[in-house]
């Protein structure tokens, strides 16, 4: 009896299985495509998300409170010379701001927003080093008069020799935080190298957190083992990244030609009124032009010096390297072997991106 039914239920799972493969080659039960969504703008759904209830809050201060008391065991790993890496779903920003402001309130700590898109290692570096400064001078005055403080004059070995020094005492300490080490400003090699090194310095010690699945990738097991020297610790917390994804594109926001636009428009309105005058001299060019290439690198430099927009090729040099590194430019080779420039948007966008410009 057991047999037969075992049987009538292999029997009916083959055939709901050949079932559903003959209605999928129907093609009438997945015709709809993303395309065919009706995409919102993306302000209003940054507002639909921000008003979206936040659920489970009992259970998640629960999970919140068991991590503070974990506050003594980390500070004393800190104190023994190791760095925390945090990691798990969920934000940890306000868990590790917490932390800072109740466990390490009696030391100097600088945070860093690891998730903005442009970070400069270089005055991290130089900010750790003026809060050491000052940290140093307000319990030991006069002594470290023999330094030259002006740290923004200094290169980057210079200001981690200063940061490793060996005058210092065990209590001279920095504690710097990372909000998302991995974020999309710090994962090139060369910053997670500067990084390494800034954590390897004796008066430093770093608190960080990731959230890429792939974040360990980023490090070797010098780095890891040596330099870092990280105590992993799992810590989901559950809470929203409101902070770390408000500079992420939202997949169902409308990504068309006006939201481009007003974009760069955003973008053009934070450089110089020059710079923005050469940028629309390229744009009314191209849209001039459509079936060309682009514009020669020569030739702009002459159209922008006759209407006094330039006064020579190392300023429209500049003016250039802030379109590229916005990304509201971009260069390719001509049949005649000239490097073209063109502005990488429809023209629709910007045709709107001048009306937002003028």
């Amino acid at each position: 009896m057991d047999t037969n039914d075992g049987d009538e239920d292999e029997f009916g799972f083959s055939r709901n299985y050949f079932l559903a493969k003959e209605l999928s080659g129907s093609g009438n039960k997945f015709s709809k495509k993303l395309s065919d969504i009706n995409l919102v703008d993306e302000q209003d759904l940054r507002a639909a998300v921000s008003c979206l209830e936040f659920k489970h809050k009992t259970e998640i201060q629960s999970l919140i409170n068991h991590y503070k008391s974990l506050y003594p065991t980390w500070l004393f790993e800190l104190r023994c010379g190791f760095g925390l890496l945090m990691y798990g779903f969920g934000s940890k920003k306000a868990m590790l701001e917490d932390f800072a402001s109740t466990a390490l309130a009696d030391f100097g700590v600088l945070v860093v927003n690891g998730y903005l898109h442009s970070i400069n290692i270089k005055l991290v570096v130089i900010a750790i080093a003026e809060l050491l400064w000052d940290q140093i001078r307000t319990k030991r005055k006069g002594h470290m008069s023999n330094m030259s403080q002006p740290f923004r004059s200094q290169t980057m070995e210079e200001l981690l020799d200063f940061l490793d020094g060996s005058e210092f005492k065990d209590q001279d300490l920095v504690y710097v935080v990372i909000h998302n080490i991995d974020g999309p400003g710090l994962r090139d090699g060369e910053s997670q190298k500067w990084l390494a090194r800034i954590a390897s310095c004796s008066q430093i010690r770093m608190i960080a957190s990731i959230d890429h699945v792939n974040a360990p990738l980023l490090w070797d097991k010098k780095m890891v083992a040596i330099e870092f020297n990280w105590c992993w610790y799992h810590v989901p917390t559950f809470a929203p990244y409101k902070a770390e994804g408000v500079f992420l594109p939202l997949i169902l926001a409308n990504s068309g030609t006006a939201q481009t636009a007003k974009t760069a428009a955003i973008v053009l309105q934070s450089l110089t009124p020059n710079a923005q005058s050469v940028f629309k001299v390229l744009a009314e060019y191209q849209q001039a032009h459509p079936d060309e290439e682009g514009l020669p690198v020569n030739q702009l430099y002459t159209m922008s010096r006759e209407r006094f927009l330039v006064s020579s090729q190392l300023t429209l040099n500049s003016h250039l390297t802030e379109f590229r590194d916005h990304e509201l430019l971009k260069t390719r080779r001509h049949g005649d072997g000239q490097d073209c420039l063109y502005i990488p948007l429809s023209s629709e966008a910007i045709e709107n991106l001048l009306l937002e410009i003028s």
